[in-house]
């Protein structure tokens, strides 16, 4: 079950700033609880553990000049010819390096923390920061040098991956097999195992979407690419002078097992890197190219996998095909030595070459016309971790807990173009999804992600193009009872029984042994609440815990039932057309269904044609005759149009309901007339405690008179 908070159900603490927009580059320092937040024309430093509390903020703005030069070459002035705030990366302990788009004439610049100005370098920041705004771009800081991927030129025509180093500035190659029209979503460096014996390099890897060269396609097909580089390399003496003598890459493989599904389009990656693991795990984001069905995935590679492929995979290259007619084949020739693309390591030095500038020009002309795999990286268990529908997925940030049994699960922190979050984790039986977070009130995307690895202060950052949005990794204490808790499965919460409370484990000192928990959803160690338990063959469960409980129906069963309606399935009121069908585009509101039907009824709910399989609950109880009541609620929110449809289907046949639901913005004629009809609802909250009351005694009575019979028997 997945549970659904808004925002009027949790605390998230807000960040946000008068006529500021665009808060899409965020660093967070852990050492000194500094959030530092990139903006449109403003640099932000926040407290982490409380952003609503600024500690500063610099103004970098464009000169009047800068903007009209811009808006001449057919720029926007009032939006693009602005300096959007691209680049935040650590330089040493005192300072940051950033840069901005700066009116599409990038610039770079040295960030003092203690008195937060600028230095006034402004360095050239073409190759480290894009021109456009709406440009892809990564970076990564190494050892003080700045790694990017971005675009060389105005136009976003000329892609690059380069090193900003004074002593070894080096950059790809300006060539369709090395990029083509690549979008670039993450960098980041995973240093070398210090124990090894091969004495191997720092590397550092580019994750991006580019036009595919080796496949043959009507239109322009995507690949998912991870490139790779060596933080060592120095370039060739005369062969790739000033280039990467190291650059390879290979294609992502993300589909479902038939390969019926294929998404082959990278939103986000995060790479989790932890003491418990062997080896750093890859995790991505992907969606399809042609997502008309709202597909999106997670993929998980283990980064061994991908060293096999670049160190002992076949290339591809390039076979010229009716004169003038490109094919990309896989290379079965000869391969030189030292191995193209390889780092240099110890059986290079072994061979005398100590350097990339010593590598043999055969070498290196067939890394330059070789830089593609041929062979590809699969995921973990070859199948996507998580496949959801309905849902265009962000950004990513993985988690690792250690569960009260000693299980260890990865936690996955998933954005959406909506504005919400979703936290999962796969389990032995699969994945599970354990709560949806509404992030931001407008629905917009989530820009950025970043989590906090201190553990006592663990939180979540998302950046959009209205603000910040600080979040707890978990919400334990929105569970009230023991079964509530153990159910959400959420491997942070456990029940601590003598406070009769749900806990977050890494806030607590010691781990008791009388704490409740269960990743796979097992309550029966709960202690019960009552000695009659209700209903007994019944279940009841709620997948969107807040403060506005379900209101009830209005209409209840009749009394008596002919033996007659036994096999019939039919809906009760409300129906889904006498409900609400005006919403506001700000708030959340819920649909009800109920009906009665053989054992095997259940409801299914559909938005505009889709299964809808979040926050819908369902309460059910049997009836005496041998039928069930089922009772079924989805709590939505929508910033569009949208029909819905709950069905009862059973062996004894299917019965629907639909409604209309149009969506009118905040301040319109329709908003107070919705929130009169949604307070009515809400007002019956009462009434359907005394329905569910009512059933409780009922039943209570019934064994008590069904004991008193077998008494006088």
């Amino acid at each position: 079950i997945t549970v659904c908070f808004t925002l009027t159900e949790v605390q998230l603490v807000h960040f946000q700033e008068p006529e500021v927009f665009n808060y899409s580059t965020l660093l967070l320092s852990d050492d000194k609880d500094v959030l530092y937040v990139g903006a449109r024309e403003v640099i932000f430093a926040l407290n982490s553990v409380n952003i609503a509390e600024k500690h500063h903020e610099l103004y970098w703005k464009v000169t009047e000049d800068k903007k009209t030069k811009c808006a001449d070459k057919g720029k926007s002035k009032q939006t693009e010819c602005l300096n959007y705030v691209r680049v935040l990366q650590p330089l040493n302990d005192d300072v940051l390096y950033v840069c901005g788009t700066n009116a599409f004439q990038p610039i770079c610049d040295h960030l003092n923390l203690m008195s937060f100005e600028l230095r006034g370098k402004n360095e050239d920041g073409k190759g480290r920061c894009p021109f456009d705004p709406a440009q892809s771009y990564t970076s990564v800081m190494v050892d003080g040098e700045l790694y990017s991927g971005t675009s060389y030129n105005f136009l976003g025509s000329e892609p690059i991956i380069s090193r900003n180093s004074h002593q070894s500035p080096l950059r790809t190659e300006y060539a369709i097999p090395w990029l083509n029209e690549p979008s670039f979503v993450f960098a980041d460096v995973i240093r070398a195992d210090q124990n090894s014996t091969e004495e191997d390099d720092d590397k550092v890897y580019f994750f991006f979407t580019e036009m595919s060269v080796e496949y043959e396609f009507v239109g322009k097909l995507m690949i998912p690419r991870i490139s790779r580089v060596c933080k060592r390399d120095q370039g060739g003496l005369r062969t790739l002078q000033k280039k990467w003598t190291s650059f390879l890459k290979a294609r992502l493989i993300c589909t479902t097992p038939d390969k019926n599904l294929i998404f082959n389009i990278i939103n986000d990656v995060f790479i989790l890197k932890s003491p418990s693991l062997k080896e750093p795990v890859i995790y991505g984001v992907f969606t399809p190219q042609l997502n008309n069905m709202g597909l999106s995935a997670v993929c998980a590679y283990n980064l061994s996998t991908v060293e096999d492929v670049f160190s002992k995979g076949k290339y591809m290259q390039s076979a010229t095909v009716e004169q003038s007619h490109t094919k990309w084949v896989r290379y079965n020739g000869e391969i030189p030595k030292p191995r193209p693309g390889a780092c240099i390591n110890k059986e290079a030095r072994a061979a005398n070459y100590m350097s990339s500038l010593n590598l043999p020009d055969k070498t290196l002309q067939f890394v330059k016309d070789h830089p593609l795999m041929d062979d590809s990286v699969t995921p973990i268990g070859d199948r996507p971790r998580l496949i959801k529908r309905d849902v265009r997925y962000t950004q990513i940030v993985v988690d690792r807990v250690t569960a009260l049994n000693g299980s260890v699960y990865d936690v996955m922190f998933i954005s959406t173009d909506k504005g919400a979050l979703h936290k999962a984790i796969s389990y032995e039986n699969g994945m599970h999804i354990i709560e949806e977070i509404q992030l931001f009130p407008n629905f917009e995307p989530v820009q950025t992600l970043l989590l906090s690895s201190k553990k006592a202060k663990r939180y979540l950052y998302a950046g959009s193009n209205s603000g910040v949005v600080q979040s707890p990794v978990a919400f334990c204490d929105k569970y009230s009872t023991c079964v509530d808790c153990v159910l959400a499965r959420d491997p942070y919460c456990a029940w601590k029984s003598d406070e009769t409370s749900c806990i977050n484990i890494l806030k607590e000192d010691e781990i008791e042994r009388d704490w409740i928990q269960n990743i796979g959803g097992d309550a029966s160690s709960c202690p019960a609440s009552s000695s009659i338990p209700f209903p007994p063959t019944g279940t009841s469960f709620l997948s969107c815990v807040g403060s506005d409980s379900p209101p009830s129906p209005t209409n209840t069963m009749p009394d008596v039932w002919s033996s007659t309606e036994l096999v019939m399935v039919m809906l009760l009121p409300p129906f889904l057309s006498d409900q609400a069908q005006h919403v506001s585009v700000h708030g959340t509101f819920h649909l009800f269904c109920q009906a009665t039907g053989p054992s095997d009824a259940r409801f299914v709910w559909k938005k505009n044609g889709q299964k809808v399989e979040v926050c819908v609950s369902e309460q059910s109880h049997a009836l005496a005759d041998g039928r069930v009541h089922l009772l079924s609620w989805v709590k939505d929110a929508v910033a569009e149009n949208s029909e819905y449809h709950c069905s009862v289907l059973s062996k004894a046949g299917n019965k629907t309901s639909k409604v209309l639901i149009t969506v009118e913005e905040k301040g319109s004629t329709g908003q107070a007339g919705w929130v009169k009809e949604y307070d009515s609802w809400k007002s019956a909250v009462s009434e359907h405690h005394a329905m569910m009351q009512n059933w409780k005694t009922t039943w209570v009575s019934f064994l008590t008179c069904m004991l008193s019979c077998a008494m006088l028997l």
